[in-house]
């Protein structure tokens, strides 16, 4: 079965990179989620790609399986049946802002195929926290534990937020609170994005004093909660070497829960798409292959400069189980696929679990 669908999938990828990247990702989850109404096939389905259970223990909370589904593939929680079904042991949802926003300008989503590669440039474009805490309210009560003859594992959800555009940097750390605040009974921790390089001037907030303003002040909210959330940073892989130990310092010194590493990168070095083409496609965060190598060097920088203090969940880059085993041998404690999702296919948690 497993065989069959790599090569279905193989034929289905080949057709559907025709088409306009966003169009065909939503074209797809939706078809997706059409078949999982139906609990046969959504029976099959599982069957098919979910993992033998490798839990993780992490930040107080259980993951089925160490491969997660970073954010920006759901952003507003509309797939989680879905992605569960085929056996993320957790899916980040997001990045959430407080009023909803439509994002920069299409097309925003690229594929290099020659690269294995994406660029985006979308822009945070979500639903916004109210209509994103509803959603998450409604699994939570629905579908957060679904049954069959092979049960799943409970699917952790990560909570990403972000900042709106039209928030200026100085009052960001509001937007930040909302969103921490507004989402806290329905995610199981959070991750704070200041990385990505599609928000006018959002990286500007990865200097050491506006994130001391901005995660301070989440860490005092969480303390004053029964039962606070992890709390966790996302970094991009364009971050000097200073600027690493800055962060390093700082989650030390607020005893932040762990690090992400890392976002898109603005870098478009040893390409093999054409310069013309990338020309063509303009600005925008890469991810995907190229970005392998950068990551698995901040991982391990990360972990090696803490001496594990700091869990790292790695990002960037990994399509297959050596991937993936690169990334935790460098000290990470999960990884995240993307990119990877979309080149690979449904089997790709399946691949890599066995391979670990």
């Amino acid at each position: 079965m497993a065989i069959f669908a790599i090569i279905m999938y193989k034929i289905l990828r080949s057709v559907l990179f025709w088409f306009d990247a966003e169009k065909v990702h939503y074209f797809s989850m939706n078809a997706l989620k059409t078949l999982c109404k139906v609990g046969f096939f959504r029976k099959i389905l599982t069957k098919t790609f979910v993992p033998i259970t490798k839990p993780v223990n992490q930040f107080g909370l259980v993951f089925a399986n160490p491969v997660g589904l970073a954010a920006g593939f759901d952003k507003n929680a509309k797939y989680l049946k879905e992605l569960g079904s085929l056996g993320f042991g957790c899916v980040e949802i997001g990045t959430v802002t407080p009023l909803p926003q439509a994002g920069n300008d299409t097309p925003r989503l690229f594929r290099l195929p020659k690269d294995k590669a994406l660029i985006n440039r979308m822009g945070f474009n979500n639903d916004g926290l109210k209509i994103v805490a509803a959603r998450l309210d409604a699994w939570r009560k629905g579908d957060g534990r679904p049954s069959f003859d092979k049960p799943l594992a409970k699917l952790i959800i990560g909570g990403n937020i972000g900042k709106n555009k039209v928030t200026p940097n100085e009052t960001a750390w509001m937007d930040y609170e909302k969103c921490f605040l507004g989402l806290f009974d329905y995610v199981d921790y959070f991750v704070v994005n200041v990385s990505s390089p599609n928000t006018p001037g959002l990286r500007e907030l990865q200097e050491k004093e506006s994130l001391r303003k901005i995660l301070g002040h989440l860490q005092q909210l969480n303390r004053q909660q029964s039962s606070p959330k992890p709390l966790l940073l996302k970094i991009a892989p364009d971050l000097t070497t200073e600027q690493i130990n800055d962060v390093i310092d700082l989650a030390l010194e607020i005893k932040l829960d762990g690090l992400v590493a890392s976002n898109t990168t603005i870098s478009r070095e040893n390409l093999q798409t054409t310069d013309a083409e990338l020309h063509a496609i303009g600005a925008g965060g890469l991810s995907g292959k190229p970005a392998k190598a950068r990551s698995t060097f901040i991982v391990k920088y990360i972990c090696d400069q803490t001496k594990g203090q700091i869990p790292v969940i790695a990002s960037g880059g990994i399509f297959t189980a050596a991937d993936a085993k690169e990334k935790l041998d460098a000290g990470a404690c999960l990884v995240q696929v993307w990119t990877g999702f979309i080149y690979e296919g449904p089997k790709i948690v399946k691949l890599i679990c066995k391979g670990l």
